[in-house]
């Protein structure tokens, strides 16, 4: 070799050299090829609902067009359109059955996507297999660009892998005995004469194990450096599903909705209402997104996280009776380095019911969808309920005699602080006399500071308190919230029948109405009927008894509102749980029981003389009681001057 040959190749290798790095974009230049992309997925968002929609009659021209046209011509065509990946955008729509012992999906060769999901253990409220979403309206793609084109996943079409190797056997695939069972989709990419590379493709590979709703969801690259620009760093995922109506009826606190949780573990949704339309733009960091209904979810995780996501929730303007209930769509930015030549973008999907106990084994958050309440009230039902409730359930019972057994713990627990109340009220009724010749004693309105503090030194020496009746109430309050949150949402509930009820974790109906009556509906719950006469019977007692304590002047302003409440829970209740309702008429039902073993229980004579007997002992005043004389001498001494 010469010297002027060695100084040329010397420049030849500067050039390339000096190519490959001027060709290397800088930061500025993946930030703006970064703000495009956004702008354009944008653009996406508002086009994906109508692209999906006229999707099919594309879809249909291509195919009518690949059948009249020669092959070559219509390759020709497809390669101007789809670059490296015009072999894989013909082919046949195949759809292959994968399935497990409690789920079933319907994968498409097309797109290489998940159609329709059944699951197994489960029926409709009409008793029809339970499908989360269907191929008509389902719809997960891939967005991204390769030899300068836009190309879409759904309009590739996929070659079948089991575990590494081509399947050519039955649509109809089992996981049957085995752990798992990994079936992959390829799109192989091809050169200008339509020669595949065998060794360059996209594959969406599933991971099905052999009893879990669980299912590992993979997206890979491999050898596509170069197909895929360098200076690509994510791709776009869109997934859209109209959900599909399973229940019966829904409650205001558990509705079809959009959940999502950050990379800090903060699980929100998008609506808990049943609002018309909503949106949200998600900020970078995002672990998964759950399309919830009311018992079941489908949820994409992320191994990692999401760069950004966009959330999209349409309530279905159709008859009650609709089939889809709610549309629900995600436009979904994962991270991608288009300088590697393999890529993996790890994530799974979660097919299957909230079951707070299935859910929590993932340690991800994810029965934090379950509506349990707020922060007062959610750790009674996570802490207590849950397992006291999941305890009675395991020795196959009746879910009847479950919530009656869970209840009479509950007021068991409550009872010594139930008897104290009950105590107190005893005592006041006792006091009664004692406490209207002191009202005779102090007529006037100018000593009614003395009478306060008359009043208030009996009680101290008898040691009664007429705030002491709230107490039971104040601690109850939390309980009562959390079941009231608990029930509707226990999907242990659901489809399981109690006497007449055939669903307790819906309302039952003893009459179906041929009209709706306003804020009752256009049924009659037995349940909430016997609840309401329960409770109004109970207020009338307790109201007596209060009577009893403190006279006619005792809150006469709360006497109708507590006979108004019940009446107004008739209405609330009559579309609940049946289950709930079955709670509140059993709490009752105990209350009146223990009503009585209190009362045979208290002697009020003996108490009496136990009073007597108290108000011989020196009491130690209290603070207030302290100032109370203070404020009244200060009275004194001004009505003198």
């Amino acid at each position: 070799m010469d010297k002027n040959s060695l100084i040329g190749i010397i420049l030849i290798l500067g050039i390339l050299i000096g190519w490959s790095v001027w060709m290397t974009p800088s930061k500025e230049e993946i930030a703006q090829q970064r703000h495009i992309q956004d702008s354009i997925n944008r653009v996406n968002r508002e086009r994906f609902v109508r692209d999906s929609i006229s999707m099919a009659e594309t879809n249909a021209m291509m195919n009518e067009q690949k059948e009249t046209k020669p092959q070559d011509e219509t390759f020709a065509n497809r390669y101007n359109m789809y670059g490296s990946f015009a072999d894989a955008s013909m082919g046949d729509d195949k759809t292959f059955v994968l399935e497990n012992e409690v789920i079933k999906m319907n994968l498409s060769s097309r797109g290489a996507y998940v159609e329709t999901v059944e699951l197994k253990d489960y029926k409709t409220y009409d008793s029809l297999p339970l499908i989360g979403f269907d191929e008509e309206t389902s719809r997960f793609n891939l967005e991204f660009i390769a030899d300068g084109k836009g190309i879409n996943s759904y309009d590739l079409y996929f070659e079948p892998y089991i575990n590494g190797s081509l399947y050519e056997g039955d649509y109809n695939i089992n996981v049957g005995e085995r752990d798992s069972l990994v079936m992959s989709l390829r799109a192989y990419v091809s050169d200008a004469e339509g020669n595949k590379s065998m060794d360059k493709y996209l594959e969406f590979r599933y991971t099905v194990y052999k009893d879990q709703y669980m299912v590992g969801f993979d997206i890979v690259t491999n050898n596509l450096k170069g197909v895929i620009p360098a200076n690509t760093r994510f791709m776009t995922m869109d997934w859209f599903v109209d959900v599909l109506k399973q229940e019966k009826a829904t409650d205001r606190f558990n509705v079809e909705t959009i959940y999502y949780m950050y990379s800090n573990n903060d699980v929100e949704t998008l609506s808990q209402t049943e609002a018309a339309e909503a949106e949200e733009e998600l900020s970078s960091g995002v672990k998964w997104i759950s399309f919830k209904q009311k018992f079941f979810s489908y949820a994409l995780v992320s191994k990692d996280s999401f760069d950004d996501a966009f959330v999209e929730m349409h309530t279905k303007t159709r008859p009650s009776n609709a089939r889809y209930q709610k549309s629900m769509s995600a436009n979904i930015e994962v991270p991608f380095d288009g300088l590697n030549e393999d890529n993996t973008i790890a994530m799974s999907y979660y097919f299957g019911p909230n079951d707070f106990k299935e859910l929590k084994q993932y340690d991800i958050n994810l029965e934090k969808q379950i509506p349990l309440g707020g922060k007062l009230v959610a750790w009674i039902n996570r802490l207590i309920v849950i397992p006291v409730f999941d305890w009675l359930g395991q020795y196959g019972w009746s879910y009847g005699v479950v919530i009656l057994i869970l209840t009479l713990i509950i007021k068991i627990c409550l009872m010594p602080i139930a008897f104290k109340s009950y105590m107190s009220s005893a005592k006041m009724r006792v006091l009664k006399p004692e406490i209207e010749a002191i009202n005779a004693k102090y007529p006037k309105p100018d000593d009614a500071m003395k009478k306060q503090q008359a009043v208030m030194d009996l009680y101290k020496k008898a040691g009664a308190s007429p705030t002491s009746g709230c107490l039971p109430m104040l601690l109850q309050f939390p309980i009562l919230i959390a079941i009231f949150r608990f029930f509707p949402s226990s999907i242990e509930l659901r489809q399981q029948s109690f006497l007449w009820a055939d669903d307790l974790s819906t309302y039952d109906s003893i009459l179906d109405l041929p009209f709706n009556i306003p804020f009752y509906g256009d049924h009659v719950s037995l349940f909430t009927l016997l609840m309401t006469a329960s409770t109004l019977l109970y207020t009338y007692i307790n109201n007596k008894q209060m009577q009893q304590a403190q006279g006619d002047q005792a809150m006469p302003g709360m006497k109708l509102m507590m006979y108004l409440m019940p009446i107004m829970f008739l209405g609330i209740f009559n579309s609940y749980s049946a289950g709930l309702s079955y709670y509140y008429l059993l709490v009752n039902l105990f209350s009146f029981i223990q009503m009585y073993i209190f009362k045979i229980s208290i002697n009020e004579d003996r108490l009496r003389r136990q009073i007597e007997q108290a108000k011989k002992k020196p009491v130690k005043k209290s603070n207030f009681q302290k100032r109370l004389e203070e404020m009244q001498k200060q009275q004194q001494q001004q009505m003198r001057r």
